[in-house]
């Protein structure tokens, strides 16, 4: 055997690792520019913000600013709000939130797959749900509010519309894109309907699924939200109504502040699940 032959695997075996940690450290480095620029982006706006109420450029009494939304906030935490404390009031929005989102998600995942499974089902829902889906699902809150009384019912009720139509489409389409190939195959070897759609359409319209988890939850908050907004007797919604009534700008910022916070934790464990269901998919950074 030629030397050249031989020493061909042992440039491969010592390339690809370096390339595996230049790869690696490249995209630290990335990341890492990538935060920082978020912080001093989120720095520069704020401290604009600040230095413009100040000097009286924006008036500081509709538009508040950093310093008096972080005061508020620090109010609450420590002293509570005019409802109680500021945790039972985030828990109550969250709940509302998280308990119509899984709804909506259950709801919108099993008629989507049984519509894209199903020609006939799909044919005869389809219109009603195009027209439901036309409807502002917002100027439902106060119907819901009339239907179920000022108590959690009517919230969750907003949020389960809000979250439904979401995922039903998505899961929809996924059922609809599944390879036509692996259920061919699923069929040759004898798979059931049944275990076509569970072992097949629904692992394959879960990439789908989850790409609508991440919108429908804001539409969960946004729903929750609205709904104590326009009536309630505790929540985040209730705390920017009685801000608002007050003109108390800094207190609808800071309720803002609160629920942005509780949407990013969110995305993150959503994130977070998405990555470890979907460990097997490549990254697009590692191309």
């Amino acid at each position: 055997m030629s030397p050249e032959v031989l020493s061909t695997p042992v440039v491969d075996t010592v390339k690809t690792p370096d390339r595996a940690r230049t790869r690696a450290q490249a995209a630290r480095r990335r990341r890492l520019l990538v935060n920082v620029v978020r912080v001093v982006l989120l720095v520069a706006v704020l401290g604009l913000w600040e230095a413009l109420s100040r000097a009286k450029v924006i008036d500081p009494f509709n538009f508040s600013m950093p310093s008096k939304i972080w005061d508020q906030i620090w109010t609450w935490v420590t002293h509570g709000t005019a409802l109680g404390s500021l945790g039972e009031q985030i828990w109550y929005t969250l709940y509302e939130a998280l308990l119509g989102w899984i709804i909506g998600v259950v709801a919108g995942v099993l008629l989507g797959i049984a519509l894209g499974r199903i020609r006939l089902l799909a044919e005869v829902l389809g219109p009603y749900i195009k027209v439901l889906n036309s409807i502002p699902r917002i100027v439902l809150a106060p119907i819901f509010l009339i239907w179920f009384g000022l108590g959690p019912s009517s919230k969750v009720a907003s949020a389960v519309v809000l979250v439904f139509f979401p995922v039903f489409f998505n899961a929809f389409q996924g059922a609809r894109e599944v390879d036509r190939n692996l259920v061919a195959n699923a069929r040759i070897l004898g798979a059931s309907d049944r275990r076509v759609t569970l072992q097949v359409v629904i692992p394959s319209a879960t990439s789908w699924i989850f790409t609508s988890l991440h919108v429908s939850f804001g539409f969960a908050l946004i729903g929750a939200i609205v709904g104590e907004y326009i009536g309630a007797t505790k929540g985040i919604g209730l705390l920017v109504s009685q801000s608002q009534n007050t003109f108390n700008a800094a207190g609808v910022y800071a309720a803002m502040v609160i629920l942005a916070v509780v949407a990013l934790v969110a995305e993150g464990l959503l994130t977070f699940a998405e990555r470890r269901i979907f460990r097997w998919k490549p990254t697009g950074s590692d191309s």
